[in-house]
């Protein structure tokens, strides 16, 4: 299998049959001036878009009705003439022509309405439409037979580098023939497990006969079916030869939605490239333009993360490629050129560890305080050894089976340590504790707030007073372990009935008999879900606390460093080459309607970095301007960078085994 392109653009084609002349003013040389200005390596092209046109002389599926050109294969033959791949783009789940000339090809929930994204099914034709609204479209039947037809046309007509089919893996569907197919395999349409169950075997069987197809004819194709990559189960990514991370941090969750699933997919094995887009706010924005700054940012945060960079475009109708798009891509992926080899194909190098608990505002939250406290961690596969790690966090929601907690005891008893919060502790019935903490679970908590008054072993930073939780604790009684945090209660929930002031009542004088936090020997437990508590309401008390009672136990990070708290830090070890690359961000943010956007890259001096690692150090340096730092060495190996914005990568070289 080839290696993944690390310099992508993702290029958008969804066309409606009512614009005339599409793709009249395609032009190669302009084509191939663009590709060039924007340092590109691979490009995404379109076969079939979400209005169900194709954009070739199709004898399978629907050519666009104003096309008069085989505008893909000309796309494609410019690109390999400049050694540029092109991937081939085809829909899956969105098709508007083909949801309306074919109801029964729609996906159907339960009571055999259609399943529909942001579509009002009752709206009158000259009804606003709001964005990114379809019909969804369920790969069963004759639809899914059309798909597999015209995959192998596109396989007998063009050189295929790759296919990327977009909108996968949606609802559990109850259309006619998934109906069908669950009652042939013993399921029960009726129990929503089973609906489930019967979805993943679809979906794994249609990428199956998509794979064999296209690698029966081109076997080194990479492959991604869009749609499983934001779920963390393996079951959705059977037919990915790769991952495409789709993130828009300026309108999908911000900017550290990428961090924790570039560090999941990062323990795969398999190539993972990040999404972002040149556009101000989502998809399907015609003339809407992000500052180079903000790319070159996010595209240096890609690389620092490991993965490749893919940046989403939309191409006019025309078929007549922005210049002014390309050149601003241009100035971001120069710099990924010369800093792509410090980050691409290492290996995480951190040994402090987030074990998912996939309840995404538990999960997020607790990356989000690590990110914010510049602790580099990785995502825990449950099936790894986790010898190499010192600390592994368990997030807030339940989600242990037996087995896997009494692989987090032999951890423990073999020397690591736990960090719990929340209901990470229980069975996923929530009835008891099944990792042994010293205490004994006696429910859930008796309101729906409540406060921490922390001990002193957890003081640092710290009010002495009691400070609110937005949410309450689960109650537990300590028998062998430390109380190190106690809870006070309110005096009541806020009704119409009992209220006190605005918004939530205070607490009693004394502190409630089930503690906010307590240790056994190598686990600490908070008992609130500081994760999702975090996420929510982003409290720097709640921060403070998870940090402090993570240093009781997390004493040796692989690196640390002194970053205001939008500033970002990743350790990547390339062995090959005997180094370790320490990555570090700062260009914090800014809220401006429902966009983040980043404008100002102030400079920041003197940022010490700490390294601590087996290997003999010998020399450090930056990169990619190769300026030697001097090194020192006191337990760990010591840097000082003199300035950085944006990103700065620093490069740590170790002598080799003679």
């Amino acid at each position: 299998m080839v290696k993944l392109p690390s310099r992508q653009v993702h290029l958008d084609f969804h066309t409606s049959e009512l614009i005339p002349d599409v793709g009249a003013s395609f032009d190669k040389a302009s084509w191939q001036d663009a590709l060039k200005a924007g340092h590109l390596n691979s490009i995404t092209v379109f076969a079939k878009c979400h209005h169900s046109w194709s954009y070739y002389p199709t004898q399978v599926g629907l050519p666009h009705p104003t096309l008069r050109r085989n505008l893909l294969k000309e796309q494609i033959e410019a690109c390999h003439e400049i050694g540029v791949r092109a991937p081939i783009y085809y829909t899956v789940g969105w098709s508007a022509h083909d949801a309306e000339t074919h109801p029964e090809w729609v996906a159907r929930n339960r009571d055999g309405s259609m399943q529909v994204n942001n579509y009002d099914l009752h709206a009158a034709p000259e009804d606003p439409k709001p964005i990114t609204s379809w019909k969804n479209l369920c790969p069963s039947g004759t639809y899914r037979q059309l798909i597999l037809a015209q995959t192998r046309e596109i396989c007998q007509q063009f050189a295929v580098d790759g296919f990327f089919y977009d909108i996968c893996f949606r609802a559990p569907c109850y259309c006619e023939n998934c109906v069908r197919g669950m009652r042939e395999l013993s399921f029960d349409p009726d129990n929503a497990t089973d609906a489930a169950c019967y979805d993943v075997i679809k979906w794994q069987s249609f990428v199956s006969e998509c794979n064999a197809i296209i690698h029966a004819a081109w076997p080194d194709a990479t492959i991604f079916y869009n749609g499983g990559a934001s779920q963390y189960h393996p079951e959705w990514h059977i037919g990915d030869t790769h991952f495409e991370l789709e993130d828009l941090p300026t309108t999908w969750g911000g900017y550290d939605k990428f961090p924790i699933r570039a560090k999941y997919f990062a323990t795969t094995g398999k190539d993972y490239l990040a999404m972002s887009g040149k556009f101000h706010t989502t998809w399907g924005e015609f003339g809407g333009y992000k500052h180079p700054d903000a790319i070159r940012y996010e595209a240096a945060c890609m690389i620092a993360y490991g993965a490749r960079c893919s940046f989403g475009d939309q191409l006019p109708p025309s078929g007549s490629i922005d210049l002014d798009t390309y050149r601003n891509i241009g100035e971001a992926y120069n710099y990924v050129e010369q800093i792509e080899e410090y980050g691409l194909d290492g290996q995480p190098a951190s040994n402090l560890g987030l074990w998912l608990c996939g309840s995404e505002p538990d999960d997020q939250g607790v990356a989000n305080m690590l990110l914010e406290s510049q602790l580099d961690f990785e995502v825990v596969q449950p099936q790894q050894e986790l010898k190499r790690y010192e600390t592994i966090i368990l997030p807030g929601a339940a989600c242990l089976s037996d087995a896997n907690a009494a692989n987090l005891q032999r951890y423990v008893k073999a020397g690591g340590s736990l960090l719990v919060l929340g209901e990470s502790g229980l069975d996923v019935m929530l009835s008891r504790f099944v990792i042994d903490t010293g205490a004994t679970y006696l429910g859930p908590a008796n309101h729906l707030i409540d406060y921490t008054v922390v001990g002193a072993e957890l003081a640092a930073g710290m009010v002495s007073s009691p400070f609110l939780n937005y949410s309450s604790a689960l109650r537990a009684r300590a028998d062998t372990a430390q109380v190190l945090g106690s809870i006070r209660e309110p005096f009541f929930d806020r009704t119409y009935e009992h209220y006190c002031s605005h918004q939530n009542t205070p607490y009693q004088p004394e502190n409630a008999p089930h503690p906010a936090a307590w240790r056994k020997d190598r686990i600490v437990y908070l008992a609130h879900r500081l994760g999702d508590i975090y996420y929510h309401s982003g409290a720097r008390l709640h921060r403070q606390l998870f940090v402090n009672a993570l240093h009781l136990l997390y004493q040796h990070p692989v690196v640390q460093t002194d970053l205001p708290s939008a500033g970002r830090v990743n350790v990547v070890h390339q062995p090959l080459q005997h180094r370790y690359v320490v990555h570090l961000m700062y260009a914090p943010p800014l809220q401006r309607g429902r966009c983040l956007v980043i404008e100002d890259m102030p400079p920041l001096y003197n940022v010490p970095v700490q390294l601590n690692v087996p290997e003999h150090v010998q020399a450090a340096y930056l990169a990619p301007s190769k300026i030697a730092l001097n090194l020192t060495h006191n337990g760990s190996y010591g840097v000082m960078v003199p300035r950085m914005a944006g990103h700065q990568a620093v490069v740590f070289e170790y002598q080799t085994s003679p």
